[in-house]
């Protein structure tokens, strides 16, 4: 079937529900909706689809579509939830089930009839932007699939939603003043709550240190104590404020601008974003590598070790990894490789593996190019640590989506793990640059040359199963986000116990060795930050704007060319 997605950006899910419907053999285009209704129905009229589906939509989609075509929603809710800031109500009020509507598109907002759902348990620490590509998704993917097999079917009839349900399932866009935190009076759990419903959009606005920011991400702590809404400590960028009970991290923040303000407003590590304003007495308290059992605060990276198997855990918001937190991940990676083990995991936690890169970071340097080029460098070396590994077997555990850099960090590994409905993006044309972190030796090795220059070139996503086939990932995790961490140190251990594990050991020291002496990983690395530097340094090169428009959050005028052509014949 031809299926046309129409969607407000080419956001995870987009790019899930594409590549999971490819992989079922669909042909599939890609619209975007941004504002410009002749561009979509000139779309509608070039792809004559079968079937509009809207994964993520914050427009309407013209009567004059939805009346010619069946259009199907994606709507983050149960049947008869209504309202465009559903996860915010439902996270902030703190409810432990929710779901996933397919409804068709008609003149009222979420009122069409019902084509599936799902349902999905809410966890209780993940923010909106965790969830949305984790539990929400999943659930998505179901209500997607059954809604698509259905309307294939040409017999299925969707359900009316009665008039009294969408009357009573209404509700607002929540606004600043629904999500204020009052530091005097809300406890730890409220404060989470709010910062939970917020994350990574549109935080919580608040004032600090005589300024105003927007709030993002939030993780409750056990030992630190102050004043409520004092600030208490800082670790690795983030901040820690006190509540009426307890104390809550806070990895980033963004600073508020007045309505057409010029200046630019983008999330930064915390203690980043206050610069000179942190008081030089809040003290840095790091976290210990490997927490004691039953803690509960905030670590980006952490070691555990069960046996023969060692779990390099890691997490940074939206994937990005700036010069200061690679060089913190290869120090612990270094410590883990001390360690009397045989398998070494990295990852195997929900959401983002890597995404490369921290370019935010890069674009509040004082000199971007050289802060470019330092980050670079720190991703280089930490993915040159895991190729030179050669005592063990290295595992990349991907709990959720991985791009540029980030794919080659874990395609680094001997063995890559990918839990279904993890999108890989093996690419980095789309931000004006060649790519580094070793890809012209990882990404061939595994998939072959054709095949790299073409996923690399194509610039499209990838799903797990899809990574599988194509040889860049031995497994497909079926395993809930929260669940992932079990499943994953269940076959680590497995592994780890293989009589063959000293072969393949062997086996591995051996072609490396062979590698280097072909074509050393020097070589690899020198060609290409000779493009690298060029990319981040010459002013006629396009990546620094793409990088600009990519982090202040410039919409598109229209839907990109290598989209565009999705689904159409040559």
């Amino acid at each position: 079937m031809h299926i046309l997605l129409v969607a407000s950006a080419f956001n995870s899910l987009t790019q899930r529900v594409l590549a999971e419907l490819q992989d079922r053999g669909h042909t599939v285009g890609v619209a975007l909706a941004l504002g410009n209704d002749g561009a979509l129905r000139e779309a509608v009229r070039v792809h004559a689809p079968q079937l509009i589906l809207a994964p993520m939509l914050t427009t309407a989609i013209p009567e004059d579509i939805w009346r010619a075509h069946t259009c199907l929603i994606v709507h983050p809710g149960p049947p008869g939830d209504r309202g465009p800031s559903s996860l915010d109500w439902t996270l902030q009020g703190g409810a432990e089930s929710w779901g996933v509507t397919v409804l068709e598109a008609v003149a009222e907002m979420d009122a069409g009839d019902v084509w599936a759902w799902s349902p999905l348990r809410l966890p209780p620490l993940a923010g909106k932007s965790d969830l949305y590509r984790g539990e929400v998704a999943d659930a998505a993917l179901d209500a997607v699939l059954l809604a698509v097999e259905r309307f294939a079917s040409g017999r299925h009839k969707p359900q009316k939603q009665e008039a009294e349900a969408l009357a009573a399932g209404w509700r607002p866009f929540m606004k600043q003043e629904q999500r204020r935190i009052d530091w005097a009076c809300d406890t730890t759990e409220t404060v989470l709550r709010k910062l939970r419903a917020a994350d990574s959009q549109p935080g919580v606005l608040d004032e600090l240190l005589g300024a105003r920011w927007y709030l993002h991400g939030g993780h409750p702590e056990d030992e630190l104590r102050g004043r409520p809404g004092e600030l208490i400590a800082t670790r690795a960028g983030a901040i820690c404020r006190a509540t009426v009970d307890g104390a809550v991290w806070i990895l980033q923040l963004r600073p508020w601008r007045e309505t057409g303000s010029r200046l630019p407003s983008y999330k930064l590590p915390a203690v980043e974003a206050l610069g000179d304003l942190l008081p030089f007495e809040v003290p840095e308290v790091p976290a210990p590598l490997q927490l004691p059992a039953g803690r509960r605060t905030w670590a980006d990276i952490r070691y555990v070790e069960q046996g023969a198997v060692g779990v390099l855990n890691f997490s940074f918001p939206g994937g990005a990894m700036s010069t200061a937190q690679c060089r913190r991940l290869l120090e612990a990676y270094r410590f883990a490789c001390t360690r009397p083990t045989s398998v070494l995991v990295l990852g195997g936690m929900r959401d983002f593996f890597s995404n490369g890169i921290h370019l935010n970071v890069i674009e509040a340097a004082e000199d971007p190019a050289e802060e470019s080029w330092a980050n670079i460098h720190a991703m280089n070396d930490l993915v040159e640590a895991v190729l030179t590994t050669t005592d063990r077997l290295t595992v990349s555990a991907l709990g959720g989506n991985a791009a540029a850099g980030g794919v080659m960090l874990a395609l680094a590994a001997d063995e890559v793990w990918c839990r279904d409905g993890a999108v890989l993006n093996p690419h980095y044309r789309l931000m004006g640059l060649h790519g580094s972190e070793y890809w012209t030796y990882i990404l061939p090795r595994r998939v072959g040359e054709s095949e790299a220059l073409r996923l690399t070139q194509s610039a499209l996503p990838v799903s797990a199963t899809r990574a599988v086939e194509l040889g860049m990932a031995e497994r497909v995790l079926q395993a809930a986000p929260e669940e992932l961490g079990v499943e994953v140190a269940r076959l680590a251990a497995e592994l780890a116990a293989s009589p063959e594990l000293a072969d393949r050991i062997a086996r591995k020291k051996a072609m490396r060795e062979q590698d280097e002496s072909i074509k050393p990983l020097q070589r690899y690395r020198d060609e290409e930050l000779v493009h690298m530097r060029r990319n981040f340094f010459d002013a006629r090169e396009p990546h620094a704007g793409l990088r600009s428009a990519f982090v202040r959050k410039e919409k598109a005028s229209n839907t990109p060319p290598h989209i565009a052509r999705l689904g159409l014949a040559d």
